[in-house]
């Protein structure tokens, strides 16, 4: 196969079928979409047969428990994945929207409109469910997309691949509008990232060498986040019901997601009170702690394990482990707390547990962070639980779209004026 022969056909066909999507009605999208879960839900044994085969050779090749875990297709998710299409049918189609119209003096009325973006080329690693939310949002939102998963979930995503077909052909859309390459050269990914001329804007979504790899060699718009370096910090003012609770789901629920706490941040003032408690509880959990002295020293005394403490380094303060390890430093209060996270934190999503009003409202506006909450855990940073329905993927860029990137991350806007026979003077 000539593989830029092979990407440049795919290019032709997006750009052609992204011309029919942005014409396409509401109603046509949400068939489709609708058709793709009832087809994902009758293939569900075709699908977890193909993830099968997909761990198998994953193990084979010694993939990393973190990437094993986000390959991982149960029927729990194949029932989600199935579900988010269907919340992406219900959610209100943006394109075409029209707002923000003005008279001007002239006598023109000058708004927006909603547009799509065009084509769009996803490349991701090891999660099969990226196919699906992908093709979800692509679709609602009028674009045509290219989707280049892992080798690690071939099997799985063709599988996926042959619904997203059927489910268009179900609809009279245009089978292209969603083309899952099937080559696991690598070389696929340089040519698609630099195909302009075909493709608007990529979306990597995949570990820090995959992103820094795209960021690089694009010749393309890019949509992305490095690194989850997610902070969660226990203020003096913080409610004692809610400190571990939080603190042990944004952490321990799953090791190998971007929205999992890396790093813990307490309070000088309360440190004694609740970091033995929550030692103790992630000692349980087998989870490693890098500390600071101070920290190490209390943890020392609340009886942690030895072989679960650690000094940190700098290092530790920017790492995202997706693992079983997690930094923890004393800091004085809530200015030292924002500092820290501001200079450390790779911009993804930050917590802070307080019933403080104020702290709680400057921790919201200073940080500077896509995600920023109260009370609440850091793995609710994901597209589905915004309301999105999916997501396509989190970024922490500042322009155009920021955070969990749904449907209308996926369009633009095109300024539109009516008249009615004005003409310019002067």
């Amino acid at each position: 196969m000539n593989i830029e022969q092979y990407m440049r056909t795919l290019g032709v066909q997006a750009r052609a079928a992204s011309r029919r999507m942005a014409a396409a009605s509401t109603e046509a999208k949400n068939t489709a979409l609708l058709a793709i879960a009832a087809g994902i839900r009758n293939q569900r044994n075709t699908l977890l047969q193909a993830n099968a085969r997909d761990l198998e050779e994953a193990r084979h090749n010694g993939l990393e428990p973190a990437l094993l875990d986000r390959l991982t297709l149960s029927e729990p998710g194949i029932e989600a994945m199935a579900q988010g299409l269907e919340q992406v049918a219900a959610l209100p189609d943006p394109v075409g929207e029209i707002s923000e119209v003005k008279r001007r003096p002239s006598g023109i009325q000058v708004g927006h409109m909603r547009v799509p973006l065009g084509v769009i080329g996803i490349i991701y690693e090891a999660r099969p469910n990226v196919t699906a939310d992908a093709a979800a949002l692509c679709l609602k939102s009028g674009n045509a997309a290219i989707l280049r998963g892992g080798k690690e979930a071939l099997h799985c995503n063709q599988a996926l691949a042959a619904c997203v077909r059927e489910g268009l052909l179900a609809a009279a859309l245009p089978q292209s509008a969603v083309q899952v390459v099937d080559t696991t050269d690598r070389d696929a990914v340089g040519h698609l990232v630099r195909m302009s001329e075909y493709v608007d804007v990529i979306v990597p979504r995949g570990g820090k060498g995959l992103i820094e790899r795209i960021t690089n060699e694009a010749r393309i718009p890019v949509i992305k986040h490095l690194d989850g370096n997610c902070h969660v910090y226990v203020d003096d003012a913080a409610d004692p019901a809610k400190v571990i609770p939080i603190v042990e789901n944004a952490k321990t629920q799953r090791y190998g997601t971007c929205n999992t706490a890396e790093s813990l941040l307490v309070a000088a003032p309360v440190a004694e009170r609740f970091l033995p408690e929550i030692g103790r509880m992630l000692a349980a959990k087998g989870v490693e702690l890098r500390a600071c002295p101070q920290s190490l020293s209390i943890l020392r005394e609340a009886g942690i394990p030895e072989a679960l403490l650690r000094a940190a380094t700098e290092a530790d303060w920017r790492e995202e482990y997706l693992a079983p390890i997690l930094s923890v430093r004393i800091v004085a209060g809530l200015d030292e707390a924002i500092e820290h996270i501001n200079a450390c934190s790779s911009g993804h999503t930050e917590a802070i547990v307080t019933e403080n009003y104020t702290h709680a409202m400057r921790f919201l506006r200073e940080v500077d962070s896509a995600s920023v909450m109260v009370n609440a855990s850091t793995r609710f940073a994901d597209g589905f639980e915004y309301g999105l329905g999916a997501e396509i993927g989190i970024s922490t860029d500042k322009i155009h779209a920021r955070g969990p990137v749904g449907l209308e991350g996926l369009t633009s806007r095109k300024w539109i004026v009516f008249g009615n026979g004005e003409i310019r003077r002067g």
